[in-house]
Order: structure tokens, then C-alpha cells, then sequence
């Protein structure tokens, strides 16, 4: 007995290899390697994994050895590992797989990724930081976890969600992964290079340049007559007021919460006034130093008689503005600020980071507030598609939408009558302007039933027959649903009875913003008992009505607006899972889940359609799209919302949208109703937005007053009301092109908003290029953001050639132009090679089969297309009900081949008319869809061929 004991430790202890006085295990899908730590807050475990030959795991502990993360984003992953081989060296161990070679230290556990060919692709950065960091919270043991890696001199960082600074490449800047009302956290990092890291962690997450904002008082500041100190501050009140200017010395500019509001001067009341800081900042480092602003109201800064900043945010709702300038150690550099709060309750603040250090410059990090592990995953591709499409691998395919939701959808802040909801539906089946979808926003309950579900029987009195009445006319409703309720109602007690509420913001008495203010909170979502009820209320109470979709507000969550993130945390604290700063980015996704989950269960006929506020990784599994937010109506702010959403696009989240026009507006606008050149601006920035978001992936208008129907933007001769309308025109035309892109998302994991860094990654002009994308793999879309513009520049990439979709103008690709840009249209370039399939004109999406498509294709390369159909309301292509039309283009040949058609569905398409038309260099043809075609081909299902001439 004694010698069986003595063989079973020797087994034992010889699975754990000893090369270097280090030992390591070998998996079934990976190795595991205990370190010998030389500091505190150092790995103890690592355990790399092979999830497939482009996808490798890195998971280290503290302390213990790793068990299996329970991680919320990533649902796949876990299948048999491909094959794999295992070298070992005194001082490294190799994993190999078909397209990586993976090597870990076996003293320090440092992980470095290279291709099959040998190159490095990126590695862990040596020390510089601790891994783990203990930590508390609520009495839970935990750590800080970071980790930092060592990067090329020219490589670009894109994805992480959604960000609104106005960043496309983050390279230099710190990214804050924290949810707010118009920033949407994804942990998806995507590389320049072709490859993408996913940071399973739930907390909060800087990712980038993660040292801590320092305060402006880091700085050594002078005020304007050189006193050195502070800056100069100046309060001026309103000019009825009659209150003398209040001038004080100011260390800091930290006003960003509610909680500072009190900080102001004593008796100086924003509302009307104007705020100054003035004077001198002095640095103790040479270099780049790079600024953050959280601020709403007007705001203007100077650095050395620079502007820097000019922008306006609404008062309630400030949103985040970096900027950078070059500072002279032991210089003084003038700063002064302007600030108009336009509000009697507004927010800004001023942090900066001082030069990076030179050992630094070609390192990020991610570093994350809480986690028991640190946990992430490489993704690597022979492209960004691969990449996107590895990320979709590990954390869900996203869905193909109903095609209704790809149609035009009309939104308001808000319908607040039935009679007034169905007059727009009416005023747009008049006009035979195209929509699919009305959304009908918050408050259609009883003011004090917040989270009932329950309409206003005053307001509407037949939430039923108005559906139908909608449904009558081809339109679906989405309803706005949040996670919300008064306490006190029928649904609080319901919750509250069973725990699944958040009760600090009811034990504090927070109020809202309702006429007298009504205490609240939310449901907490990581309860599967949480979610299963919050379904079951919108089924019984809304779905039942006939509700087709669902738009999921303030999914933060935002108990309560403006408050410190601190506050935040309590307010959703403690979650079912555990403390709230484990997991406080990750609410979004468990929200969404509960409907996804509920509807697919008990109505698995009909596809889910869910937008909600706020993003984390794994949302596209759940049926939802995004978008951005409460955003403020101006030129500058849709010049903002371009990188916006194809940062979310490379977070492998394909279905984005914005509030074209902006949510809310200046006082110019409609205070009251604006006019003369207060109205023309109006028009000309709807106009320009609307332009744009014909080519989001989903088509949506939504804000406050003014109102967003076209017909109330504009009069009917008007060249807005003329140039809007087209576009939406436009886009249902091209509804067989963008169909197709929605099904590549799902069968081929396809991306419909593309940054140009996805199809020209060779092109290094194009890495910081976030005011142009390409809509598809065809359309060159080149947004104007600027008032009174007529032209656009714009850079046409390299590797191709390019036609104006206009006028069928060739153009050489590899060269920045000057494209007309008039009032009414917006520069749009289709590429060399292109196929693009127009349909029928239509008022809605399902109105009429496409058995009549003009074909342009556009000759100077090789092309193809895949036209894609199934029966757009149900799951059923999941099952293989789905059809596939190759068509494909021989530039040398000059021939287009038709193919023959892959798959089939219940009452699909037999026969179709295919118009087609050539453009190529010597022979421009304008969109024209009365044109005659040079070639007609009638197709059914069997291949055909034609010469182009």
C-alpha cells in the first residue's frame, strides 16, 4: 500500500514538467504552466489555450490554479481543440498550431504571438506593472487586473465599441470602457494588423494608455496676471441678474457630476451665465500632452492661441472631447476656457496625461477594475473580416434581421397621443414616401406608472386597434421599454417581493425628472429569475398587443443621470452575481438577453428585434443592434458619429444606427420655432444627416422637437424635403444589395459598415480615415458634416479604380479629390468590379417581390456578388431555408455569369428579369432606373452568361 501511495505522487508530480526550476502541464487543448513569483501581484497560473488555429486563450491566476471562467460574452470556444504540437526549450515552451506559433516564457509565463512564417505579431510586455492587485468590494476579495503588450511603431487601434470623441485610430489615447448614455463598451480590441484581442472582463476598462488622468492642478498654473497658483476664474451671471462678476482662483476645472455642483461660487446660478478660466499652464515634461474634457453647454479652449475645441452638448447630458498640444517643460502656455453652461444644471471638467514615456510609446494595455483572472483571447485573421468573424465565433453569430427593420423607420421624442402616431403614418402613405417602422418612445403610460407596461388609456385608448390600424398599412411599431419602475406599483411589488430589485436608489429617495419627481429603480438583469419576469411582463402587457420589436432605453443602466461612477455602482448594487464593480459594464448584454431569450422561447417563429442604448461583447447574439445615444443636433457632432459607428462595426457589432438630425437641439432651433437662417441650418443639417444615415446599416430618425418627418423639416418644393426623399427612395431600391449584406452577416459573418482600414488594410493613407466607409463591398460613402460645403475632399483608395454612382465618372483610386458635394447630394463612389442589384420602387419593404433587378456592373476588375433571399421574418434560414444568386464579372472577358441559384425556401422567387447595365472607363452611365438597358436576361434559377458590351 505504501508503494502505490508513493507511485500515485510520483505520477502526479511528474505531469508537471520541470525544464528551468518551472513546471508545466500539458492539456488536452493547451499547456499549464505554475511560475515561481518574484513579486507580489505576479501570475502564479497560466494556462494557454487552442481554441482554433486562429484563436488562442490566455488565462493567469494569482494564486490558485484556473478553473473555467464563467464568462458572459463568450458562448463558443469550447469545442475539441484542433491539432496542435508542443516544443519545449530550457527557457521556452511553443505552441504550434496551423496558422500561429504561440510562445511562453517558462520563467516568467510572458506570452508572445507569431505567424506560421515566424513573424511577431504582438507580445506581452516584461513587468513594468502589476498583474494583480488585491482589492475589496462589499466584503468580496478580488483584484485589478492588467496587462500590457508590446506593439509595432505604425500600428492602428480601432473597435471597443462605441465612442463619440471623435477618435477612429486610439493609438497614443486612452479608451475609457465605461458605459455612459452615448458610450457603449465592447472589450473588442482590433489591430491595424490584422488581429483583435477580446478582454473577458465585466468591469470597468481603460484600454490604451491606461495611467490615471491627472487634475489640471498637476500642472503648475498661473492665472492671467502671472500670479502663479491657479487659473483665473470668472463668473458672470446672466445680465438681467444684475450681479456683479465673481472672480476667484481655481486649482482644478472639476464640475462633472451632480456631485459638484455645489462647488460652484456661492449664489451663482448657471442658468444665463458665462464662465471664464484663464491664464498659464506650465509642464514639467516636453512633449505630447493630451486632454479630456467631459462638458455640455457651449465650450471653447485655447492653448497658445489655438482653438482647440468648440463644441456644444446639451446641458443635461455632457458627452467626452479629447484634444492634444505640444507643451515646453518649464514654459508658460496661455490656456483660456469659455464656457456658456445654457443651462441651469450643466457639467465640465479638464484632466490631462503628460507626455507617454519613451519606454512606453509602443505599448498598450488593457487594465480592468475587477476580475479573479485575468482572461483574454487572440484573434487572429488573414483579414479584419476574420477577425470579426473569429470574435462572432467566440461570443455568438449575429442574426440576419427582419428585413422590415433594413426599411425606413420614423421616430419622435414623442408620439404622445394615438391620434397623433397614426396622423404620421397616414402623412407618410399620402406622400408615398417609404417607411417600415414607427417607434413610439417613453411616457405612453400613466405619468406616475412608470414600469407598468400599461398605456395611458387617456392618451391612447386603443393601444390594440392602433397597432392594427398600423399593421393595416404595412408599418410595424417598436415600443420603448426600460428596465425601470416607480415605487410603489403593481410591478415594483411584484419584483421588489421577490428580490429582484436594486433598492439603494429606493432607500436614498432618488428622484427623477417626472413633474413632481418619483423615486425609482431598476431590475437587476444578472437574476435569470429578474429576466424571466421582466419578459414575461412585455409579452402579457405588450406583445400581446401585437408590439413588433422592442427599443431598450437607458441600458447602462441609468438610474440615475450624471451621478459619479462611484454612485453609480452602489445604485446597482449588489447584483445576483456579485458586486456591482465586477460586472458593471455587462447589464446591457444580461437586459438584452431576457428579451432575446423570452421571445425566441415563446414565439420562436418570429425574429427578434431589440436596439438598445448600450453595447458589451456577445450583444449581437441577442437580436440587437445599437445606438448612439442622446447625441446633440449639430454639424460637429455628426462629424462625430461617423467613427462612432465604425468603431462599433470593428466590435463585431454589425447593426448601428444614429438620431439622424441629432437628438436634441440649441434653443435656436425651437425656441420657438426657428427661422430665417436659423431654419435654413436646420434644414441643411437634417438634409446632410439624412443623407448619411441612408447608408448606416439601419435607417432611423428620432429626436426631440423640431419634429423629423420630412414633411415637417421642409415644404414639399423644398430641396431638403427633395434631396431627403430621394435617399430614402434610394435605399429601398437598393434593398436587394442591403438584404444581401444582412445575410452575409450571419452565414459569412459580414460587416455592413466598413472602415476603409477593412478592405485597404495595404493602404496606409486609409488607418486614419474615420469621415469615409464603404457601405458593402461596392459603395465608397463620404458623409459632409459641414455647413454651406458644395464640395467634399475625400481620398479614394488605393488598389482599385472608382465611378461616381452618379454619373458613372471613372477616377483612379490612390489619390485625395475634390468631390462635388452641393447641397442635395452626397459624394458616393462605387468600386471597380462592383455588382450592384437595384429593385423595384417600393413603399415598404415587402411590398412586391424584386422579380425586376437592374444589374450595374462596373467594369476595371474582376467581381462578385452573391444576391440573397429568404423568407425575412422568421428563423427558418437557420434551417437552410435560403437562397444564394452567385453573379460574378471577368473583367478580361467582359463576361457576367449569372450562376445558378444555391438553396430554396417556401414561396421563393422562380423567375426573375435581370436588367443589366455596364459602366466602364470610356463608357460612363448615369443611375437612371427609366433608362433602357443595354441587355435584358430572363433568368430561372439556371445559369447565364452574356458578353458586356
Amino acid at each position: 500500500m505504501k508503494y502505490t501511495i508513493l507511485a500515485v505522487i510520483f505520477l502526479a508530480l511528474s505531469s508537471f514538467r520541470d525544464p528551468v526550476v518551472r513546471s508545466y502541464q500539458k492539456l488536452d487543448d493547451g499547456i499549464l504552466l505554475k511560475l515561481n513569483k518574484e513579486q507580489e501581484g505576479d501570475p502564479q497560473y497560466v494556462k494557454v489555450r487552442v481554441v482554433s488555429d486562429k484563436i488562442i486563450q490566455v488565462l493567469s491566476t494569482p494564486d490558485n490554479e484556473p478553473g473555467e471562467p464563467q464568462s458572459l460574452m463568450v458562448v463558443g470556444g469550447k469545442k475539441a481543440a484542433p491539432s496542435w504540437s508542443l516544443n519545449e526549450t530550457k527557457e521556452t515552451l511553443t505552441v504550434q498550431t496551423k496558422e500561429l506559433r504561440v510562445e511562453v516564457s517558462a520563467s516568467t509565463g510572458v506570452v508572445s504571438f507569431y505567424d506560421k512564417d515566424g513573424r511577431e505579431i504582438i507580445k506581452e510586455a516584461k513587468n513594468g506593472h502589476r498583474t494583480f492587485t488585491p482589492v475589496t468590494y462589499s466584503n468580496t476579495p478580488t483584484y485589478e487586473v492588467h496587462r500590457a503588450f508590446e506593439i509595432d511603431g505604425d500600428e492602428a487601434f480601432y473597435g471597443l465599441g462605441q465612442h463619440q470623441a471623435g477618435l477612429m485610430n486610439y493609438r497614443g489615447w486612452q479608451v475609457d470602457l465605461t458605459q455612459y448614455n452615448s458610450v457603449a463598451a465592447v472589450p473588442f480590441m482590433v489591430s491595424s494588423k490584422n488581429y483583435g484581442i477580446l478582454w473577458d472582463n465585466n468591469s470597468i476598462t481603460k484600454f490604451g494608455d491606461v495611467r490615471p488622468y491627472r487634475q489640471l492642478s498637476a500642472l503648475t498654473l498661473y492665472g492671467k496676471d502671472q500670479k502663479p497658483g491657479a487659473l483665473t476664474a470668472t463668473y458672470i451671471s446672466a445680465e438681467k441678474s444684475g450681479k456683479a462678476p465673481i472672480i476667484r482662483p481655481e486649482k482644478d476645472i472639476y464640475y462633472e457630476f451632480l456631485q459638484q455642483q455645489k462647488d460652484f461660487p456661492e449664489g451663482y446660478s448657471l442658468q444665463g451665465g458665462k464662465v471664464y478660466w484663464e491664464g498659464f499652464v506650465q509642464s514639467d515634461e516636453t512633449g505630447t500632452h493630451r486632454f479630456l474634457m467631459p462638458g455640455s453647454g457651449y465650450v471653447k479652449v485655447w492653448l497658445d492661441n489655438k482653438l482647440l475645441l468648440d463644441r456644444w452638448r446639451e446641458a443635461w447630458n455632457p458627452g467626452f472631447s479629447v484634444f492634444k498640444h505640444d507643451l515646453q517643460k518649464g514654459e508658460k502656455h496661455a490656456i483660456k476656457i469659455e464656457w456658456l453652461p445654457d443651462g441651469g444644471q450643466s457639467y465640465i471638467a479638464l484632466r490631462y496625461l503628460p507626455p507617454i514615456p519613451a519606454a512606453d510609446v509602443n505599448k498598450v494595455a488593457f487594465a480592468s477594475e475587477g476580475g479573479d483572472e485575468l482572461n483574454y483571447y487572440f484573434v487572429y485573421g488573414d483579414n479584419l473580416d476574420e477577425v470579426v468573424s473569429g470574435y462572432r465565433q467566440l461570443t455568438g453569430k449575429a442574426q440576419v434581421m427582419p428585413k422590415w427593420a433594413m426599411g425606413f423607420w420614423q421616430s419622435r421624442e414623442r408620439y404622445k397621443t394615438q391620434d397623433e402616431l397614426l396622423s404620421v403614418a397616414k402623412e407618410f402613405r399620402k406622400r408615398q414616401i417609404p417607411i417600415d417602422n414607427i417607434v413610439l418612445d417613453w411616457s405612453y403610460w400613466e405619468e406616475d406608472q412608470w414600469g407598468s407596461q400599461q398605456f395611458d388609456k387617456k392618451r391612447f385608448p386603443d393601444a390594440e386597434g392602433m397597432i392594427k390600424q398600423l399593421h393595416d398599412q404595412n408599418l410595424k411599431l417598436m415600443i420603448s421599454v426600460w428596465p425601470k419602475f416607480y415605487e410603489g406599483i403593481d410591478n415594483y411589488k411584484l419584483f421588489d417581493s421577490k428580490g429582484l430589485l436594486y433598492k439603494a436608489s429606493i432607500e436614498q429617495g432618488v428622484k427623477d425628472w417626472i413633474g413632481q419627481g418619483y423615486v425609482s429603480t431598476f431590475y437587476d438583469a444578472f437574476n435569470p429569475e429578474g429576466r424571466e419576469l421582466f419578459w414575461q411582463l412585455l409579452k402579457k402587457n405588450l406583445h400581446s398587443k401585437g408590439v413588433d420589436a422592442w427599443w431598450l432605453d437607458a441600458t447602462e443602466p441609468d438610474i440615475l443621470s450624471n451621478t459619479t461612477i462611484e454612485h453609480r455602482k452602489e445604485l446597482m448594487s449588489p447584483t445576483f452575481l456579485g458586486p456591482s464593480e465586477k460586472y458593471f459594464n455587462a447589464y446591457p448584454l444580461m437586459n438584452a438577453k431576457a428579451i432575446y431569450e423570452g421571445q425566441r422561447q415563446d414565439f420562436p417563429e418570429k425574429r427578434v428585434f431589440i436596439l438598445t442604448r448600450s453595447a458589451f461583447g456577445g450583444l449581437q447574439r441577442y437580436g440587437a443592434a445599437i445606438w448612439s445615444g442622446d447625441i446633440s443636433s449639430t454639424f460637429e457632432e455628426l462629424g462625430r458619429q461617423i467613427p462612432a459607428g465604425l468603431n462599433a462595426s470593428l466590435s463585431g457589432v454589425p447593426y448601428w444606427t444614429t438620431d439622424i438630425g441629432g437628438f436634441f437641439v440649441e434653443d435656436k432651433y425651437d425656441r420657438p420655432e426657428p427661422r430665417g437662417d436659423a431654419l435654413e441650418e436646420w434644414r441643411e443639417l437634417n438634409t446632410r444627416w439624412y443623407q448619411y444615415g441612408t447608408f448606416t446599416p439601419l435607417y432611423r430618425a428620432h429626436g426631440q422637437t423640431p419634429y423629423r418627418e420630412v414633411f415637417n423639416i421642409a415644404p414639399e418644393e423644398h430641396k431638403a424635403y427633395k434631396s431627403i426623399v430621394y435617399y430614402n427612395k434610394l435605399r429601398y431600391r437598393l434593398m436587394p444589395y442591403i438584404y444581401s449584406l444582412t445575410g452575409q452577416v450571419y452565414h459569412e459573418d459580414g460587416t455592413l459598415m466598413r472602415p476603409l482600414v477593412m478592405d485597404f488594410g495595404q493602404d496606409k493613407k486609409v488607418q486614419n480615415i474615420g469621415d469615409q466607409f464603404m457601405f458593402g463591398p461596392s459603395l465608397l460613402i463620404n458623409p459632409v458634416y459641414e455647413r454651406h460645403a458644395t464640395t467634399r475632399s475625400l481620398y479614394l483608395p488605393a488598389g482599385t479604380s472608382w465611378y461616381s454612382l452618379y454619373d458613372g465618372k471613372y477616377q483612379e483610386g490612390g489619390q485625395q479629390i475634390t468631390a462635388p458635394a452641393p447641397y442635395e447630394t452626397m459624394p458616393i463612389y462605387v468600386k471597380a468590379g462592383a455588382i450592384l442589384p437595384f429593385g423595384p420602387d417600393l413603399q415598404y419593404t415587402s411590398e412586391k417581390p424584386a422579380d425586376v433587378i437592374t444589374l450595374y456592373v462596373y467594369g476595371g476588375q474582376d467581381g462578385q456578388f452573391n444576391l440573397y433571399e429568404d423568407e425575412a421574418t422568421n428563423y427558418n434560414y437557420e434551417k437552410g431555408a435560403f437562397t444564394n444568386i452567385p453573379i460574378t464579372y471577368n473583367d478580361a472577358t467582359k463576361k457576367l455569369t449569372i450562376g445558378k441559384r444555391e438553396g430554396s425556401f417556401a414561396d421563393m422567387l422562380q423567375n426573375r428579369t435581370f436588367h443589366i447595365v455596364y459602366v466602364n472607363q470610356s463608357k460612363p452611365q448615369a443611375l437612371n432606373f427609366e433608362a433602357k438597358p443595354a441587355q435584358t436576361v430572363k433568368y430561372n434559377g439556371k445559369p447565364k452568361t452574356v458578353r458586356l458590351n
